[in-house]
């Protein structure tokens, strides 16, 4: 595929008002989401589920793109429909979270590496004849008084690097998502912190893409706000504002304006406070690149309580909710949102 392709897929993945849907959580991680509203955690029950999100109607009018789990990207709705040309019908991009997890990195206790590099080409080869036209690496940064290390951002950013070289390679676009953990145990760090590690990461992250010829252009940054840690005391919090002016210095100060859009992830924050820091964010704007959402919880978690309690038939109201969300964060995308009364 050329450059041309991949670029067209990404402007398309940032179109204004919409954002992507991750439904990419692993089998551990949506037996967590499961467990915590009653649903027990079979195949059926988690292919139900994300047949509910991708075929919510209308879902397309915000929301380019949807982050697929393996066994998502080989499923069927309950019609025997593959899932991803429900997708594509409904203007939807399948896209396929490619890594293995984070695992401690030897030597540093407290940082993480994410595996999955090894076999990549092959499994890439595959997801994009199963129609997977874009891809997620995840790189986790904890942030605690001895953490992350130099060496644990340097590495997250060349397995990032060239995981996104491999996407390339492939024919698909790949999404480099390094994300600054606010929501771990030790998560006391104020903003300024947060900016300072943020910084660190992007700069260390372009550096890695530049020097394994990955295409800018072709390429969609994810990333988390600037934000103090969720056990950060109260004098440490701060409002929408203070989110918004840090999270756009930091990404202006280190991001190219080559690429084609970023999209933030909601992580640890609640529903409505994500929606509200990317309206503010866009509200800071125009900035040199599309800025919008790739939620998963935020997305979600009013739907599956809903859902939950009668997965016959709460389809319609679940999906309902679904589409809200969605609508509420393609208007924020815009700087356009307006909180609920």
């Amino acid at each position: 595929m050329s450059i041309e392709n991949l670029e067209q897929i990404a402007q398309a993945m940032v179109a204004p008002g919409k954002g992507i849907i991750a439904i990419d959580e692993s089998t551990n991680t949506i037996k967590k989401r499961f467990d915590s509203v009653g649903i027990e955690n079979t195949e059926e029950n988690r292919r139900a589920y994300r047949e509910l999100l991708l075929t919510t109607p209308n879902l397309g009018d915000h929301i380019s793109g949807a982050i697929l789990f393996d066994e998502t990207i080989r499923q069927k709705t309950k019609d025997g429909v593959p899932f991803t040309e429900v997708m594509k019908k409904n203007g939807i991009i399948p896209g396929i979270k490619v890594d293995k997890g984070p695992v401690p990195l030897a030597g540093f206790p407290g940082d993480v590496i994410t595996e999955g590099l090894d076999g990549l080409r092959e499994r890439l080869k595959e997801y994009a004849q199963l129609g997977a036209q874009f891809a997620k690496w995840r790189a986790v940064i904890n942030i605690t008084d001895d953490n992350p290390s130099s060496t644990a951002i340097e590495a997250n950013a060349h397995a990032l690097a060239r995981y996104a070289a491999l996407c390339q390679e492939a024919g698909i676009v790949p999404m480099v998502e390094p994300e600054v953990v606010m929501d771990g145990a030790d998560s006391t760090h104020d903003l300024e912190v947060s900016y300072e590690v943020h910084e660190a990461v992007l700069r260390s992250l372009f550096n890695a893409l530049y020097e394994q010829n990955v295409m800018l252009e072709g390429t969609i940054l994810k990333i988390s706000m600037v934000i103090p840690g969720k056990n950060a005391p109260e004098e440490s919090q701060v409002d929408a504002e203070d989110v918004a002016d840090a999270t756009v210095r930091v990404l202006k100060t280190t991001v190219p304006a080559t690429l084609p859009g970023i999209v933030f992830l909601s992580g640890g924050q609640e529903d409505t406070q994500a929606t509200e820091n990317l309206n503010e964010i866009n509200k800071l704007g125009p900035h040199p690149w599309p800025v919008s959402f790739s939620y998963g919880r935020a997305m979600q978690a009013e739907a599956l309580a809903l859902w939950a309690k009668d997965i016959k038939g709460n389809v319609a109201a679940a999906q309902k909710i679904v589409l809200e969300r969605a609508k509420e964060n393609g208007e924020a995308a815009l700087g356009r949102w307006k909180k609920r009364a």
